[in-house]
């Protein structure tokens, strides 16, 4: 009878909820130049509360892992392609998985002495204007092309010849939606712009629509490359609790980013798209209390940043052939000493730096295919 008793709680009993998945992110190609330092930070690689608690191993022939990140500071023998491998384990419960991409490493002399034109798009990242700079400062360094950088937004703390089109609080649609017809058209040095994109224009009938040709010819031409970075306006106030509205916001996100590209790509068809994946959170909750008071949180927002990445990798990874370039930018930021203690979203200026060094990490790969006469 007390066999029986047991066997009958044991049947009765509710199963234990499966261990949710660490959920990977990483995209297919990682950009790195010979002679400046590389950096993976683990914590942005997983969906977990606290990565301390996770075991990480990353297999490359070149580089090192350390505590909190996988880093290296590649010699000019090691330019090329290397298979990377990160696998992460829970030792408390026994999960673990694993992803794979390429590491390539440019030379430190990839485009030197050809030109370059830029333009980069963002938001308040972008409109800090700390991350242009450095990828102004690296690109002066002996051993690159003559850059000129496109865009009617120059701050006053932009370095000499740094402008862009970044705009606090800016998304992916807006720059394709928001007009207002009593703005100045060109805010070169005055107030920034905030209620008229640079890229509409009023037709005969007064209405706005997109003309990249025009932008582009008061431009004095087109760009080589348009670099983007966008998506933490565009997701931040989703219910994390809801996982369905939060997919179902970033499809949307996905089709206004895929309407900006497609109208770069239909005004512009040389020039190639490299879209930054969406910068993590600070590791910090504090950094979250100074700025919304208990009304957003670190982990809430880690959890829609974390799948805003996934599904910009599945939709846009893997499309070079077409021009169009993943950017790592949410692995090269050190979610701890690249943000202040009172920020949850905007880096302090070490992190912003990682972020410039990180397009220019793309930059120089993407140099190195053009040079070799590859897109």
């Amino acid at each position: 009878m007390i066999l029986r008793l047991v066997l009958g709680c044991l049947l009765l009993a509710p199963a234990l909820p499966a261990a949710a998945p660490l959920r990977l992110a990483l995209p297919p190609v990682l950009h790195a130049v010979a002679g400046a330092p590389f950096e993976v930070y683990f914590d942005n690689l997983v969906l977990a509360e606290d990565s301390r608690a996770l075991s990480f191993r990353v297999t490359c022939p070149v580089g090192a892992a350390e505590a909190h990140r996988w880093r290296v500071l590649a010699e000019a023998g090691q330019t090329g392609d290397h298979p990377f491998q990160v696998e992460v384990r829970d030792p408390r419960d026994g999960r673990q998985e694993s992803a794979r991409a390429v590491l390539r490493i440019a030379p430190a002399t990839a485009g030197a002495g050809r030109t370059l034109r830029l333009l980069i798009v963002g938001d308040s990242l972008t409109q800090a204007t700390h991350h242009p700079n450095e990828l102004a400062r690296l690109l002066n360094r002996p051993g690159n092309p003559r850059w000129t950088m496109l865009g009617t937004h120059r701050p006053t703390n932009a370095a000499k010849g740094v402008a862009h089109e970044g705009y606090g609080g800016w998304t992916w649609d807006n720059f394709l939606t928001k007009w207002d017809p009593a703005a100045p058209a060109e805010p070169v040095a005055g107030p920034v712009r905030r209620t008229r994109s640079p890229f509409l224009h009023a037709t005969s009938d007064g209405q706005p629509a997109p003309d990249l040709p025009r932008y582009f010819r008061e431009q004095g031409g087109a760009p080589d490359a348009a670099l983007f970075l966008l998506g933490i306006n565009d997701c931040f106030r989703v219910d994390p609790e809801r996982p369905e509205a939060v997919d179902a916001r970033i499809t949307e996100v996905l089709g206004h980013a895929d309407r900006l590209l497609g109208a770069f790509r239909a005004a512009a068809p040389e020039t190639v798209l490299a879209v930054g994946l969406t910068t993590p959170p600070n590791a910090r909750e504090s950094g979250f209390e100074a700025n919304y008071k208990g009304r957003y949180h670190r982990w809430g927002w880690k959890r829609i940043q974390h799948r805003l990445v996934e599904r910009m990798i599945a939709h846009y990874g893997g499309r070079e052939a077409e021009g169009l370039h993943l950017v790592a930018t949410e692995l090269v930021l050190d979610p701890d000493a690249g943000y202040p203690v009172d920020n949850g979203v905007h880096p302090n200026p070490a992190g912003y730096a990682q972020i410039g060094a990180g397009f220019y990490g793309w930059l120089k790969v993407w140099l190195t295919d053009r040079d070799a006469g590859r897109r």
